[in-house]
């Protein structure tokens, strides 16, 4: 290892985290049409959620960890669920104006990103084709993903700036992960128990937060359009995982 495959690293995991700025493209929008517009984004965010949690970080996770793999996932939901009646009650004394799926959302994401940081430092230690390789299969599940992650933090009550701003800071987490594994490589414990964990809190985010968030809505249009979009969410990361093998 070398400053060669740092620089190799930093600007990859730099890149990565640029894609949280893609909602920068809704910030001109107004605000009723934005309003409905997350809507629909959380429907889609529903889809992406569901389908990296099934489709990728379970199935990447079971390589190597095994039976353990759905006690990870359990303990992941049950943090979330903790997490989330923490951040209730603290936001029912206050009357915080941003549901607490919201902060949730930007909690797994943010192990989502470690993770993300991790894999990519460790494939440019093993070689650089491997580093770029992988690179662009982060880069393609990233960017549904992070179009959903805004819609969430705006529908959860973030304002278009807010929401890119702590989008933006929870992606560059990736970088420190990145730099931390560089230095500590060879420390590093084998990371299925971290996406079983993250697949965990993936799962309760949609099931418990966003899916009834969805059903509040009652029109059968707009009922049926949410539906068609969840199915695209978990379609599309179907297909990012066949094109990874």
């Amino acid at each position: 290892m070398g400053m060669f495959t740092l620089a190799w690293i930093l600007v990859s995991t730099l890149i990565v985290s640029m894609i949280s700025l893609i909602g920068i493209f809704f910030l001109s929008l107004k605000e009723k049409l934005l309003s409905k517009l997350s809507l629909i984004l959380v429907s889609f965010a529903s889809g992406t959620l569901l389908g990296g949690a099934f489709l990728h970080l379970i199935p990447e996770s079971l390589v190597t960890f095994n039976e353990n793999v759905f006690v990870a996932i359990l303990l992941g939901i049950i943090v979330f669920f903790l997490l989330e009646k923490f951040l209730w009650r603290h936001c029912h004394e206050r009357e915080c104006p941003v549901h607490t799926f919201a902060y949730l959302n930007l909690f797994g994401d943010g192990i989502h990103n470690f993770i993300d940081g991790l894999i990519i430092a460790a494939s440019f230690i093993t070689s650089v084709p491997l580093g770029v390789t992988t690179t662009l299969a982060v880069v393609s599940h990233e960017i549904p993903q992070e179009i959903g992650d805004f819609g969430i933090l705006v529908y959860g009550g973030f304002s278009k700036t807010r929401a890119l701003f702590y989008n933006f800071l929870s992606a560059l987490i990736a970088v420190v992960a990145a730099v931390f594994t560089y230095f500590f490589f060879s420390y590093l414990p084998d990371m299925g128990y971290l996406l079983a964990f993250a697949a965990g809190g993936f799962i309760y985010i949609a099931t418990s937060d966003l899916i009834p968030e969805l059903h509040k809505e009652t029109k059968t249009f707009s009922s049926v359009v949410q539906f068609a979009l969840l199915v695209v969410g978990i379609l599309l990361m179907w297909s990012l995982r066949r094109m990874g093998g």
